[in-house]
């Protein structure tokens, strides 16, 4: 006779959005789950991510969103519109946080702040039946196919689960879990992983010591930043290494990709994005009088000190004093990246299993009874609510891999 729903167990490794979602529809589900964490607490990240703002995901019609994942796109069409937006407001109103429209088309939760979803969440899970295992770290498996875990302090411990789940994070902000020491447990299991790069992260620029003195910690506002043909709007922050910051962020693969190729990337801003290249000019174009240059860009476009002195950084001191060069150089400041911050910095990270690795149940063809989801794929996404939006939308699919793998035709009892 086949396993009972209540009898079939599974393991989720990994505490952050794509663990919990799934450990939600699995425990709902009826069967037996364990969560594990190698950490004192779960979605550590998810709580640093909310300090400013918990950005769910993102309002625009889903053809465009679609397209802010570029290459893992076509990869993850089927598991967001399985799993779109509007799902995803309705389970956070589900646990009592009901969500808002941002000016800039953003959802956050009307609360804010990632804990009161969080704490809201793990009473649901518990109230399923969930198990929290916390400071528990995995270890991958021994040579019978159990999964081996040590508690801090302790020894090994072994688990055979019915399946298991594999939602541990990618490799960016470490301190708060997601180490990436995974790659080289499914590497001895020869699951092809993709190298754990940064993503969403800050460049690297040479700024001269008076420049990154007076203006590291200010924002560029309402900028557009473009390389090799490709834009993004929004604000950048200068650093004391480089720059950062959303506009940044959206182009971060692209500028990447670059520096791995050329060694570094020519990033263009264009500081007045809204008015016309005519109109620039012929701002410019009028009679200085006894200013200043500086006062005058002040007076004629608007122009902060820091886009001042920023077109300095490009062009020297000296400042073109032709109008149209001039208003070219307003319009596309040349900044040069020579080097992608670390991932340890980074807000997210791109790499991981490679996509060929999974079946349509986002198991693992390799180790039958093991799925994964979240960070840990080989997809990368811009912050603006993508990025949760995908991690949540790959836990909901895998689960239902889970699922659907436990209700084959191997005398297991429908689940």
């Amino acid at each position: 006779m086949g396993d009972t729903a209540e009898n079939l167990t599974v393991a989720v490794i990994g505490g952050g959005p794509a663990g919990l979602i799934a450990a939600e529809l699995l425990s709902r589900a009826g069967l037996a789950v364990t969560v594990y964490d190698r950490m004192p607490t779960f979605g550590r990240k998810l709580q640093m991510a909310g300090r400013g703002g918990l950005n769910l995901t993102h309002s625009e019609m889903l053809a465009s969103f679609l397209q802010r994942y570029g290459a893992g796109r076509p990869f993850l069409t089927p598991v967001i519109e399985a799993f779109p937006p509007t799902a995803l407001r309705d389970w956070a109103e589900g646990l009592g946080q009901p969500t808002f429209i941002g000016s800039s088309g953003r959802i956050f939760p009307t609360a804010m702040k990632a804990a009161p979803l969080l704490r809201a969440w793990l009473e649901r899970l518990r109230a399923q039946g969930c198990v929290f295992r916390f400071r528990t770290e995995w270890r991958g498996w021994d040579e019978a196919g159990a999964l081996l875990f040590r508690r801090e302090g302790g020894d090994l411990e072994r688990v055979e689960p019915h399946a298991t789940l594999l939602a541990l994070g990618g490799g960016s902000w470490p301190r708060l879990g997601s180490t990436g020491a995974w790659v080289d447990i499914l590497a001895e299991m020869d699951v092809a992983v993709a190298p754990l790069r940064s993503a969403n992260s800050g460049f690297a620029v040479h700024w001269s010591d008076i420049f990154r003195k007076k203006f590291q910690g200010q924002p560029l506002k309402n900028v557009a930043l473009t390389c090799a043909g490709q834009t993004a709007r929004g604000d950048a922050m200068v650093t004391e290494q480089g720059i950062e910051g959303g506009a940044v962020y959206a182009l971060s693969s692209l500028l990447r990709e670059r520096i791995a190729r050329d060694g570094s990337a020519v990033l263009h801003v264009n500081l007045l994005p809204d008015r016309s290249h005519e109109d620039v000019l012929q701002r410019l174009g009028k009679p200085r009088g006894k200013h200043s240059q500086s006062d005058f860009l002040r007076r004629s476009l608007g122009l902060p000190p820091i886009a001042v002195n920023l077109m300095r950084e490009a062009v020297g001191p000296a400042l073109p004093r032709d109008p149209h060069a001039l208003a070219d150089l307003v319009q596309a400041v040349p900044i040069t990246l020579t080097a992608t911050m670390p991932i340890e910095r980074a807000i997210s990270s791109a790499g991981g299993i490679a996509l060929e690795e999974l079946d349509g149940n986002f198991m693992l063809k390799r180790l039958p009874g093991v799925f994964a989801a979240g960070e840990m794929l080989d997809w990368e996404a811009p912050t603006g609510g993508y990025l949760l939006q995908a991690t949540f939308a790959t836990g909901v699919a895998a689960a239902k891999g889970v699922l659907a793998w436990l209700n084959r035709d191997s005398g297991h009892a429908p689940v």
